[in-house]
């Protein structure tokens, strides 16, 4: 057995650049190992009230941590071209050497649709990154070689160019994905697969595909990062921990595809209908650390490489104190 590298979820909808920073640094000093930093434009909900740039934060995160870093989903598509995703790639991975992954999504209109124009149907935007993936790949290859790359394809356009400012490697490439035709995909084209918490038999589906994706390329699933992003709810009660389930995090308990919906204002009047029975089973909410020891111990015996942990309240120097003592000495691979 080996202790298992369990990181923060920087969780920016929720705190400001300098506050998740602090955050940040605070859970590495105490056991947390690496940072996943969510990139969004706008929080879920107008409660959650912040979304800071999550490349500025993340090189601040960097330079007050020695973990591994990496936005756990960012959309190479809509708001920004794959160029662009591409260039602010490799200036982390150079700024930081062997520490920074990069996490590619298909995108959800909460953070897409500000500039604009035609919100696609999800397998048009699937397509849309797996053409971005392409183009990266192509612009790290440049940097590495030194040479200048083009690209034509269905949604995308790259002219001459080459990233001038590269690491000695290239950051890994991992896709965000909780379905099966993906998830296939994702082992023949990536590095690696993030996914979020599901039922056990909903997960073995996707390891299982990304595994058949993996062969298939020739590669070897078991040496390939597989990566879980875990929501949970934590305080000194139960009563205080449904509470920051229901006020903070609300839109981990809506039981619908999320992707289409454009306003965190819109999501504020969905987040009324949530119950407290509508977290079971997609979120552990408790006061006891041996709930949530249980249930993370539960998916590193699913086959998860790295786990990054979000608690979904505004306590989180206390979270962080009393998992890094409770929680993460007690869990194994």
């Amino acid at each position: 057995m080996s202790a298992p590298h369990i990181g923060y979820a920087a969780m920016l909808e929720q705190f400001g650049p300098l506050e998740v920073t602090e955050y940040s640094a605070a859970a590495e000093a105490a056991g947390f190992t690496g940072v996943m930093a969510a990139d969004h434009f706008q929080p879920w909900v107008p409660a959650q009230g912040s979304a800071p740039f999550v490349w500025n934060v993340l090189t601040a995160i960097g330079a007050r941590t020695r973990g591994d870093l990496g936005p756990g989903v960012t959309c190479p598509s809509f708001k920004m071209h794959p160029a662009i995703v591409a260039q602010a790639s490799a200036t982390l991975a150079a700024m930081y050497p062997g520490r920074h992954w990069l996490g590619l999504g298909a995108g959800e209109a909460l953070n897409e649709h500000i500039v604009g124009g035609y919100w696609p149907e999800a397998a048009e935007r699937s397509a849309r990154m797996w053409e971005a993936l392409e183009i990266i790949k192509k612009l790290f290859a440049s940097g590495l070689e030194q040479r200048d790359v083009k690209h034509s394809g269905r949604y995308f356009t790259l002219e001459s160019a080459r990233l001038w400012t590269m690491p000695e490697a290239a950051p890994e490439i991992y896709i965000a994905t909780a379905g099966p035709l993906n998830a296939k995909r994702t082992g023949k084209l990536a590095d690696g697969i993030i996914t979020p918490g599901a039922a056990p038999a909903k997960i073995e589906t996707v390891l299982g595909k990304f595994a058949e994706g993996a062969r298939e390329a020739g590669k070897d699933p078991q040496a390939m990062p597989k990566i879980l992003q875990l929501h949970l709810s934590w305080a000194e009660s139960d009563e205080q921990a449904l509470a920051n389930a229901m006020s903070e995090w609300p839109n981990g308990g809506m039981k619908f595809d999320k992707g289409d919906v454009r306003s965190p204002f819109q999501f504020e009047q969905m987040a009324k209908l949530v119950r407290p029975e509508d977290f079971e089973g997609r979120m552990v909410i408790s006061a006891d650390p041996d709930v949530h020891r249980a249930e993370v111990q539960r998916y590193l015996d699913l086959g998860f490489d790295r786990i990054y942990l979000h608690n979904v309240g505004r306590n989180q120097r206390e979270w962080i104190e009393v998992f890094g003592r409770e929680v993460l000495p007690k869990l194994q691979r």
